[in-house]
């Protein structure tokens, strides 16, 4: 029997087993039962040299968003509006049998933006170059689930159902569960808040389903039994996304408003151009970027190239903005001079640990060294460390 066969067993009997007290353990091992499958489907073929499925594009900018969504929903067009990049659009289906890459300027910021192929249903065993598509998306900073808003909204269901069988996320964050393997000891589960979705028999069954008998389990928030299954798969992909509901303009005012109140939810019209500035600030919001602007000395703040930040790729403090610029500038650094809304009074003398806003202005200090020092305080030759009193008394004697 072969792995969709085991997959589609599963399914059916999950489908047909009542859900109660009686049946969750046998449930959560059902679960965690079709997740290695599902791993052990998405593994790289034997004989392919490990190599993964995806589309050769290099990444570029400040951050990378992908187009993800069905046949002819308007991705391209969406594409060319953005970033000015000509993308073949047409009303036939797969239009765009490749990954086309453009780059939107926006606050000083450059955003790289990919139009992949449309999708279908059953993309995550390979449909229609499915795997190639997901893929991309699994390295993207977010996502821009392209929806079309005259037909019904059983396509951000289908779309996000291929995402989640792959792996990932939307809209969600890692859940706070600290997993260990151990060599002896057994299964040790602890908590520090109320479980009320699991308890420590489901965190034995689905333990003994990856055969894993000793380890150490700390709950730092109340938890299913799906989320441990993620935390021990440790593939997960947590990832942002927006959904934008394509082509509004032949929907109602009312229809417009009932799309606008949806959470992550953005309705537009690539074609008349209508609400692309709305889209853009809140890919904007969604990834989460700040802009810092560097200052020299005596000199002015350089506002024509600022240094962008993630706070969900890396984070935002100053020892963040110091590794982006060089990787030998924390070992240097002494402080931090720091103007704008993350400081108290201007300007505010800050360390490595200090947080970062939108729009600051940041001057770097380092350390003073001396003249007969490189730059992370070691002598240049040995001529040049100090000598002992003994050694100096010495070096004197010769000399007379």
């Amino acid at each position: 029997m072969g792995i969709h066969e085991k997959i589609k067993e599963i399914d059916f009997e999950m489908a047909r087993t009542q859900k109660n007290k009686a049946t969750e353990y046998h449930l959560g091992q059902l679960k965690a039962r079709r997740a290695k499958l599902l791993t052990e489907l998405q593994a790289p073929a034997k004989g392919s040299g490990g190599a993964g499925e995806g589309f050769d594009v290099q990444k570029y900018g400040d951050g990378r968003v992908a187009l993800i969504g069905f046949p002819s929903v308007g991705k391209s067009t969406l594409l060319t509006v953005l970033t000015g990049t000509k993308s073949e659009a047409a009303a036939y289906e797969f239009t765009t049998l490749t990954c086309i890459p453009g780059v939107i300027h926006y606050n000083d910021a450059k955003i790289q933006l990919l139009d992949l192929p449309g999708i279908i249903e059953g993309a995550a065993q390979g449909k229609g170059r499915g795997r190639q598509v997901i893929a991309v998306c699994k390295s993207a900073d977010l996502l821009l689930m392209v929806l079309d808003a005259s037909k019904p909204h059983a396509h951000k269901e289908i779309l996000s159902a291929e995402l989640e069988s792959v792996g990932i996320r939307l809209n969600r964050r890692p859940p706070g569960i600290y997993f260990k393997k151990r060599k002896t000891g057994g299964v040790s589960v602890s908590s520090t808040c109320p479980l009320t979705q699991i308890d420590d028999k489901m965190c034995q069954r689905v333990l003994a389903e990856y055969k894993i008998h000793n380890a150490e389990l700390l709950f730092r928030e109340d938890c299913t039994a799906d989320d441990l299954i993620d935390v021990i798969e440790g593939n997960r992909r947590y990832i942002s996304c927006l959904y934008v509901y394509n082509k509004v303009d032949v929907c109602s005012i009312e229809e417009v408003d009932t799309i606008a109140r949806l959470p992550n939810a953005v309705p537009a019209s690539a074609g008349t151009r209508l609400n692309m500035d709305g889209l853009l600030a809140g890919m904007w919001d969604k990834m989460a970027l700040v802009r810092v602007y560097t200052k020299r000395v005596g000199g002015k703040p350089d506002f024509a190239e600022p240094v962008v930040l993630s706070q969900d790729r890396g984070g935002t403090a100053v020892e963040h903005l110091c590794q982006q610029i060089h990787k030998t500038l924390v070992a240097d650094f002494s402080y931090a001079l720091v103007w704008g809304r993350s400081s108290k009074h201007y300007p505010q003398r800050c360390g490595l640990t200090h947080v970062l806003q939108d729009e600051d202005v940041v001057q770097i200090v380092k350390k003073k060294v001396s003249a007969s020092t490189d730059g992370r305080g070691r002598f240049k030759t040995k001529s040049d460390a100090p000598l002992k009193i003994a050694d100096r008394e010495k070096k004197a004697a010769l000399k007379t």
